[in-house]
């Protein structure tokens, strides 16, 4: 274990518990952090009122570090409406189809502003910054350290670790091809940057210099040794978390991955517009032949809101986008405490074997 980088997070155990977008809950990142991992906030879909909301229920309910991760974007965004009126013509008729009421609408917004929401992240102050698809500019990091916020990177090559590790990130997660929801790739093609976690690993911590942690895949305490054998400083689950009552997926959702089939987790982009990795189910299969001409993240994302809302109420998970790592089907539905529990008694046993 590298104890001095699980030290300066100010943790017990080198597990990070990730940041998903639309499936942390506080009482979820509370337990884990409580219970001697980070837990952390998945903020990415939040405005700035509902994160500095959250980070409050957070601290009302531990005293003991978190993190808040955000997905790097443009405050506005070229918007090809010829596309929109297409993908809701699409999405409109598959609702139908279904039996859904709900139709697509305009938002506002398409998505929170990123500056905006930075500027709440500040202000919260948590332990710990994740920022996912992209670089954040020098002043930037330098404001968050001025806060004495440590800053993650996420990266999918070696060539995006060493662009986090340049710009003064403290640390970079590693997010290997295994690794469920969104892909944090920025500088690559997103499929020439599928790459094994465990063949990442230790070309990443060859070419730099601060602390990498695992992140793809990972399920068990095994997992997370071995992950540390090849050179992490820690481990981030996430899909394994999915399953804990303070998660917020929904039922359906929790249910099928108890079900997923290893061939069936693959790489999907009809339900945002950017690559995530989940079960590939009956909405995934209708989209496929129109994918290619489907506005971009986060357009996407916004417009096919409405059809994830109403599938999670009609208990529709073949309707949603059920993101997963390659082992979902490993997930083991206990409360969040007891699994960092169980996690950490397995990543023990795997030492002593080791050492035997």
């Amino acid at each position: 274990m590298n104890d001095s980088f699980v030290r300066d997070l100010g943790i017990q155990h080198p597990l990070i518990q990730a940041p998903m977008a639309g499936s942390t809950t506080p009482d979820l990142v509370a337990a884990v952090s409580s219970a001697g991992g980070l837990g952390s906030l998945g903020a990415g879909y939040l405005e700035p009122q509902a994160i500095l909301d959250q980070a409050a229920q957070i601290r009302r309910l531990t005293d003991r570090p978190y993190a808040i991760g955000l997905f790097v974007l443009p405050d506005e965004f070229v918007v090809d409406m010829a596309a929109v009126i297409k993908a809701r013509e699409q999405l409109d008729a598959l609702m139908e189809r279904e039996g859904l009421a709900v139709r697509t609408s305009l938002p506002t917004r398409w998505a929170p502003r990123f500056s905006d929401q930075l500027a709440a992240l500040y202000e919260a102050r948590p332990a710990v910054a994740i920022f996912a698809f992209g670089l954040i500019e020098a002043t930037q990091i330098r404001k968050l350290k001025q806060r004495n916020i440590i800053v993650i990177g996420t990266a999918t090559t070696v060539a995006e670790a060493r662009a986090w590790a340049e710009c003064g990130a403290d640390a970079v997660s590693l997010q290997g091809a295994e690794a469920g929801g969104h892909r944090g790739t920025f500088l690559h093609d997103v499929d020439a940057a599928m790459i094994g976690l465990f063949a990442l690993l230790p070309m990443a911590v060859r070419a730099i210099d601060i602390p990498v942690i695992a992140a793809g895949g990972i399920m068990d305490g095994r997992g997370m040794l071995a992950a540390e054998i090849l050179g992490a400083s820690a481990s981030q689950l996430g899909t394994a978390f999915l399953g804990c009552p303070e998660s917020s997926a929904a039922e359906s959702w929790k249910h099928d991955l108890l079900q997923a089939e290893d061939h069936r987790v693959t790489t999907i982009r009809s339900f945002s517009g950017r690559a995530a990795r989940g079960l590939r189910n009956r909405y995934v299969e209708a989209m496929e032949l129109a994918v290619a001409n489907l506005p971009a993240y986060p357009v996407l994302n916004a417009l096919t809101a409405p059809l994830r809302r109403a599938a999670a109420e009609a208990g529709r998970g073949d309707l949603l986008s059920e993101w997963c790592g390659q082992a979902a089907t490993l997930v083991r539905p206990m409360p969040a405490a007891d699994l960092v529990g169980v996690l950490m008694d397995e990543y023990g046993a795997a030492r002593r074997s080791l050492a035997v």
